[in-house]
């Protein structure tokens, strides 16, 4: 059992989810029973009163389809009363482009689409509680994207407003547009991946009570020190696509594993780097969630327990010196112009 749980902002504001989140995207690469066990597991884990924020997506599978939604549809179908006790959360508003990759589509005719294609692949026995377009349209002006979910959102096709992998001061804008209307924005952060984007994003979130939801704090797995060469990522595993996971840069990586993993294990009791790295970027602000993904039932546990975790100044300043002596090796994501539909700051 875990203790923390946090707010979201917003019009979610009165809302409390655990102090971790659990990123599904994993799920569709295991049976059903070890899914659901990975689900039940954080859910139960809870404080009571506190809702399990769990994160999925309409192109979370590896045809850039509805797997994922139509797993957590089994899911919901088989445990119906965990409905009440989940806050889900689903992107979409990615379009299809003909030539094997998603784009963003925030257009009224495409958002209208997403949304009822979701809400169709979850079933009847969960709502969606938070929808976010993926990412922000660069073709569709921002105030017509906001009045576009404002719309649906009124319409009663989903609970609440969220953005992803937008900036500090698009976060602001919306705000000024319509106060209280985002409950919560998404964005990657990690122990390598804490830009000035990043941060502009956090000080905004912070200023107006929105919660941030920082996906991937494990760095895509890297970062835990279970994986220490291209060979041991699985058969087919989406990651060896990635530019940080080429054979050279992981190489190169292990040395801040390597320092993450003596901070970790300096504390009594020791905890895993895993753990480490959440609870440090929980740290970094007060409206911070984490939300690493899992597929096995311990491990979600284990990401939980992270919540409760809480760093002196002396493990954070040794943190940051190991970041500044061993800068990152290699391009997130898959590298060079093939990152451009997958990272767009709006």
């Amino acid at each position: 059992m875990v203790s923390q749980s946090v707010k979201l902002g917003g019009s979610a504001s009165n809302i409390s989810v655990g102090k971790v989140a659990h990123g599904l995207m994993l799920l569709t690469a295991v049976s059903d029973e070890q899914a659901f066990e990975a689900i039940k597991a954080g859910v139960d884990a809870l404080p009571s009163g506190a809702k399990m924020f769990l994160n999925t997506g309409e192109f979370y599978d590896k045809t850039w389809g509805i797997g994922n939604l139509l797993l957590l549809s089994r899911f919901f179908e088989k445990y119906p009363e965990y409905a009440e006790k989940t806050f889900l959360s689903v992107k979409g508003a990615m379009k299809p482009d003909g030539q094997g990759l998603i784009k963003p589509d925030s257009s009224m005719e495409y958002l209208q689409h997403s949304v009822d294609n979701c809400q169709k692949a979850l079933g009847p026995n969960k709502k969606i509680d938070l929808y976010e377009p993926a990412r922000i349209d660069p073709k569709v002006p921002f105030e017509t994207i906001m009045s576009n979910l404002i719309t649906l959102r009124d319409e009663g096709k989903f609970g609440h407003i969220g953005l992803s992998e937008c900036k500090g001061s698009t976060l602001r804008k919306a705000y000024e547009l319509y106060p209280g209307s985002v409950a919560a924005v998404e964005v990657e952060v990690s122990a390598w991946e804490y830009g000035q984007e990043q941060k502009d994003l956090i000080a905004a979130a912070t200023e107006l009570g929105v919660a941030v939801l920082a996906y991937s704090p494990l760095g895509h797995g890297l970062l835990t020190g279970t994986i220490k060469s291209s060979t041991d990522l699985p058969e087919g595993d989406f990651r060896a696509r990635f530019d940080r996971f080429k054979e050279d840069n992981i190489k190169a990586n292990l040395a801040i594993v390597e320092g993450l993993k003596a901070i970790a294990e300096s504390r009594k009791p020791s905890i895993t780097p895993g753990q480490l790295c959440i609870a440090w970027v929980a740290s970094l602000g007060p409206t911070m969630i984490p939300l690493p993904g899992s597929s096995k039932a311990t491990r979600t546990l284990e990401n939980l327990e992270a919540g409760d975790i809480e760093l002196t100044n002396k493990e954070i300043k040794a943190i940051e010196k190991v970041l500044a002596e061993h800068p990152v090796s290699g391009e997130r994501y898959l590298g060079g112009a093939a990152n451009a539909h997958l990272h767009l700051w709006g």
